[in-house]
């Protein structure tokens, strides 16, 4: 009775002057970018319906966009060489950890403004997928490279990704292939690479770990001095090599053919198939993939040669995605992200390190992680049981206040007026409620987030605003941070 006579009392009232999307294009575009805004709601509209969208943005870097570049420069030493790197963190001018810190700045600001939504979503998939963490020792010299190599390849073939990583530098580093040589072959990337990357635990022998091994070796990085990576024919172990169904002579001490084939080889194989249609499906879907889901999409990637762009397009396109809406839980570092979008603040080049495109990281470890922060191979996890923790729901609560009142950060960065939340002088409560809604969260109010509202302003849903209301110039803070706070808004 209780419950019924709430929502009779606060019945929502429309405020249509912002479109949303229909909930199925609301839910494609949800998932697949970093926070529905009313301007990408509009590019959407634009081009012709969610799915048409999509489909314009799996062309990934040919989508029009300046974002990458230009605030790459906000952060000089991102395109600084390896030695250099190297000897200004020897010399104590800047430090390696300092460099990512930087790094995980420009993809914080990439996720916020980027009109390339889809492609950093992959992007963000993938370089946790083929996981190598930014807090580390050597392999920050190449740590940048890295994560363009795999946004490069984020939306082509599987194949080429897997390649371009294994071989990396960065990879090479930090799972100790760089020094791997034919009389101690080094296990680390041989066994991650069946284990994470590829056909996954359970799969494999070990055995094959030793195979695994011994094909990679002769992959090398100069290390202490150029960093400069090399092949090394004189470190390859050769002889016959077996992994699951994949065999070679292994004859000839320049062992990079025999990479390849075996790379090509896991990169097409059933097992990996499967692993990675599982992955997808977690992050995009739910937390317990859904077997017929899976092997749908498993057979599109080896029918696709392992082209990523059409399994993404059988994801979205199954009944399964369709019935997901709202069963996604935003990580911390997505949070963030959809809170400064969903605020509408535009951050400006840094100046200073409480500059907001700086202290943004700050604000992201707050809430519980930073990009690429996870310590383990095994990369930060996508389920939502990880992110669901009292003590995140908290933190969460106090970013979306703090961000509301526009009081941290403030250094370059522009809020939005309070005044500029509220369309037209005098309007009632239950309209405006109704506009954040459709503004924030991208769906109409309901008497859930109206009744919330109402409590936590003290006022009922029939009081009008004007531009001079006390809630406009002191309350505003807490009405917004409430539509934030609500569970549609932790959910992609």
């Amino acid at each position: 009775m209780a419950d019924r006579a709430a929502a009779t009392s606060y019945k929502p009232r429309s405020y249509a002057a912002v479109k949303v999307l229909p909930a199925a294009q609301g839910h494609l575009v949800g998932r697949f970018s970093y926070g529905t805004t009313p301007a990408l709601a509009a590019q959407v509209r634009k081009r012709g319906g969610a799915a048409k969208w999509f489909t314009w943005q799996l062309r990934g870097t040919a989508v029009k966009d300046s974002t990458y570049a230009t605030t790459k420069a906000w952060w000089p030493d991102l395109t600084r060489s390896p030695e250099s790197l190297w000897k200004r963190n020897v010399d104590g001018v800047r430090g390696g950890w300092e460099v990512m810190a930087d790094y995980q700045r420009w993809v914080i600001a990439r996720r916020h403004q980027s009109q390339q939504q889809v492609l950093e979503t992959m992007t963000q998939f993938w370089e946790n997928h083929l996981y190598v963490p930014t807090n580390g020792e050597q392999w920050f010299v190449h740590r940048v490279s890295y994560g363009e190599t795999i946004r490069k390849h984020a939306l082509g073939r599987f194949e080429n990704l897997l390649h371009a990583t294994i071989t990396h530098p960065a990879m090479l580093l930090y799972l100790d292939n760089a020094t791997s040589t034919a009389a101690r072959p080094n296990e680390n990337l041989g066994r991650e690479l069946l284990e994470l990357h590829t056909v996954g635990r359970g799969r494999f022998t070990e055995a094959d770990v030793k195979s695994s091994a011994r094909i990679l070796t002769g992959w090398y990085v100069d290390m202490w001095k150029t960093w400069k990576p090399s092949y090394r024919p004189d470190m390859h172990a050769t002889g016959p090599v077996k992994v699951k169904g994949f065999s070679h002579a292994n004859r000839s001490a320049d062992g990079r053919e025999v990479t390849r084939l075996y790379l090509r080889y896991l990169a097409r194989h059933p097992d990996t198939a499967r692993r990675i249609a599982t992955k997808l499906v977690t992050k995009f879907v739910g937390d317990t993939p859904q077997p017929a889901l899976v092997d749908k999409l498993a057979k599109v990637y080896l029918k696709n040669n392992t082209a990523i762009a059409p399994v993404l397009q059988a994801l979205v396109a199954s009944k399964q995605f369709k019935a997901a809406a709202g069963k996604k839980v935003r990580d911390p570092i997505e949070d963030v992200v959809a809170t400064y979008r969903a605020l509408g603040v535009k951050v400006a080049r840094p100046t200073t390190a409480n500059s907001a495109a700086n202290a943004v990281l700050w604000q992201a470890q707050s809430v519980g992680a930073t990009p690429f922060g996870w310590p383990r191979p095994d990369g930060t996890p996508i389920d939502n049981t990880s992110w669901s923790s009292t003590s995140r729901v908290i933190a969460s609560l106090s970013m979306h206040y703090s961000m509301s009142g526009g009081w941290w950060p403030k250094e370059r960065a522009t809020h939005r007026t309070p005044k500029s939340w509220v369309p037209k002088s005098g309007m009632r409560l239950d309209e405006l409620v109704d506009h954040l809604s459709r503004s924030i969260l991208h769906r109409p109010s309901t008497s859930r987030l109206l009744q919330a509202c109402c409590e936590a302003t003290a006022l009922k849903p029939h009081e009008r605003i004007g531009h001079d209301h006390a809630l406009v110039r002191w309350g505003m803070p807490r009405l917004l941070t409430t539509v934030l706070d609500s569970p549609d808004f932790f959910r992609r």
